[in-house]
């Protein structure tokens, strides 16, 4: 079977993580697989939404520490990490690190579903994404420094933006584990919901979103990504630009006018009861 999963019904798009015999810690061909998927989501207009999850009893665990020992894990081959270190930065360059600069690229919503272990790179893959839903038990940790290294993928960069800097750092510092209350608690993931309730939850979030106004949905997230790069007037020209798209839309025509029938409809009732 394939390091990972990529399957597209219904205009939902599943990347599933598929090691789970080493708890889905990144193999060369997950990541190649994984960066390959997420060019063809970015690509296809009959995708709506994109959902990440892993096999088995976790997440991801991250780098493959065995591996990384003898030379591999993050890096693409033996002699990435046996060589020089140039050779070992294009390594990470061209593999994992084109899996965040690709989802910034991507408009539709991306969902991770996170349950048992997600560490190091593991934990950082889910931070990339736009939702995080975990189950109460899952374990989260920012655990490089538990093998003397840093977080090489992006967790630098997205996760002070989600918990700030001071929890960020402490999370880095301390290698410490959170199980999904408190991660909820500190905005490290989304939503968290019982362990069995888990995949009935994510399946009805995604329908919802499967189920919503599709352009709306894009341009607002795109909005609000450039929105932590600009000033309030570029955010607001932009958003206007925006509106006058979707208002150009079926979408928009056949949702305002359900809403002015059942608005009616609720007023029609209550005067019938009076």
């Amino acid at each position: 079977m394939s390091d990972l999963i990529y399957e597209v019904e219904n205009h939902l798009a599943r990347i599933t993580l598929n090691r789970p015999e080493h708890l889905n810690c990144f193999s060369e061909e997950m990541i190649q697989l994984w960066a390959n998927a997420l060019e063809d989501i970015r690509d296809r207009d009959d995708i709506y939404v994109v959902l990440l999850s892993g096999n088995g009893k976790a997440f991801c665990a991250g780098g493959d520490v065995k591996a990384m020992a003898t030379g591999n894990g993050f890096f693409e081959s033996n002699e990435d990490i046996t060589s020089t270190a140039l050779a070992r930065k294009n390594s990470l360059w061209d593999g994992i690190q084109r899996i965040p600069l690709i989802l910034e690229e991507i408009d539709k919503p991306v969902i991770a579903k996170v349950h048992g272990a997600a560490v190091g790179a593991g934990l950082d893959m889910a931070l990339m994404c736009d939702i995080r839903i975990a189950s109460e038990s899952a374990s989260l940790s920012e655990s490089y420094f538990n093998a003397g290294i840093v977080p090489g993928d992006g967790g630098a960069y997205f996760l002070p933006r989600l918990v700030g800097r001071d929890k960020a750092l402490d999370l880095f510092l301390t290698t410490r584990v959170l199980k999904g209350p408190e991660a909820e608690r500190i905005g490290l993931v989304t939503r968290v919901v019982p362990d069995d309730q888990l995949d009935d939850y994510v399946d009805q979030y995604v329908q919802k979103l499967l189920d919503g106004p599709q352009q709306a949905m894009r341009l607002t997230k795109r909005a609000i990504d450039q929105s932590s790069q600009s000033t309030l007037r570029a955010s607001l020209d932009l958003v206007s630009s925006f509106m006058g798209i979707v208002t150009e839309l079926d979408d928009y025509r056949i949702r305002t006018a359900a809403l002015v029938e059942r608005l009616n409809r609720k007023s029609k009732e209550k005067t019938d009861l009076q």
